[in-house]
C-alpha cells in the first residue's frame, strides 16, 4: 500500500513524539510538532486509523500499530541516509540537510535506498548522531547521556544532538562543538546551570544549561 506525503509525515511525527515522551501521543502534541490545528490533526488521525496504521480513540491519544511503526521507521531510515549522503558526498553542512532530506525521504524505491546504504558503507549514525535503522528496522543502540548529566572532570566525547534547528547547529559550530569533540565539564554555575567546558586542549567555553540539555555525550576513560 502507498501513502500520501502528509500521511507519512504524521506517522513520523507520532513516532518521534512517542520515542521521547512515550505513548499514547496526544493530539495537541502532534499539532504542535506539525504546526497545524488540532482539528486538522483529528481528521488525519481518522484516516490513519482507517488504514490500520494507528490505534486511535478520541480524547485518549494515539499509538502506532505494528504496520504504522514499520512505515515510520523506514521513513526515518531514508531521511538519515540522505542526510549522510548530503554531508559526506555532496559537502553540505549538518545545519543545511534536514529540509532537503525531508523531501528525499518520500522516495518510494526500496532498491534505491538499499543501494544508497551500501554506497555509504552502511553508516550506523547520521550527521547529527542519530541511529540509522537497517533494512529490517533495527537500530544499533549505544550508551549515551545528556551533557547536563555528566559529572565534573569526567572525560567524554560529543556523540549527538537532540535539537536539529539550523540556528542551534550553527551555534555549535561557532563554539567548536562538533560530533567527535572531546570535552570535560570543569564547572557548573549554580545560579542558572550554565556549564563551563574544556574542549580538547583549548581554552574553556561557557554554554547555557539549556544547550547542555540538548547534547549527548559518551563518557570515555575515567580521569586520573
Amino acid at each position: 500500500m502507498t501513502y500520501t506525503l502528509a500521511e507519512e509525515d504524521y506517522l513520523k511525527a507520532i513516532y518521534k513524539i512517542a520515542e521521547r515522551h512515550g505513548t499514547p501521543v496526544s493530539t495537541s502534541a502532534i499539532a504542535e510538532l506539525m504546526q497545524t490545528r488540532p482539528a486538522s490533526v483529528t481528521d488525519m488521525l481518522k484516516k490513519l486509523a482507517d488504514k490500520e496504521l494507528i490505534d486511535y480513540k478520541r480524547y485518549h491519544g494515539v499509538s502506532l500499530t505494528r504496520t504504522g511503526a514499520r512505515q515510520a521507521t523506514l521513513l526515518i531510515r531514508k531521511h538519515r541516509l540522505w542526510e549522510c549522503f548530503l554531508v559526506d558526498k555532496l559537502g553540505f553542512s549538518w545545519d543545511e540537510v534536514h529540509e532537503i532530506a525531508e523531501q528525499l525521504e518520500h522516495i518510494q524505491s526500496d532498491t534505491l535506498i538499499d543501494r544508497l546504504d551500501d554506497y555509504l558503507e552502511n553508516p550506523k549514525f547520521d550527521p547529527h548522531g542519530d541511529p540509522i535503522p537497517d533494512a529490517s528496522g533495527a537500530y544499533r543502540m549505544r550508551y549515551q547521556i545528556l551533557l547536563s548529566d555528566l559529572g565534573l572532570h569526567q572525560p567524554a566525547v560529543l556523540v549527538g544532538v537532540r535539537e536539529h534547528a539550523s540556528s542551534f547547529l550553527q551555534y555549535l559550530d561557532q563554539n567548536r562543538l562538533a560530533l567527535g569533540a572531546t570535552l570535560e565539564v570543569i564547572e557548573v554555575l549554580p545560579y542558572d546551570g550554565s556549564v563551563r567546558l574544556r574542549l580538547g586542549d583549548g581554552e574553556p567555553i561557557l554554554i547555557s544549561g539549556q544547550v547542555a540539555r540538548q547534547l549527548y555525550v559518551r563518557q570515555t576513560t575515567e580521569s586520573a
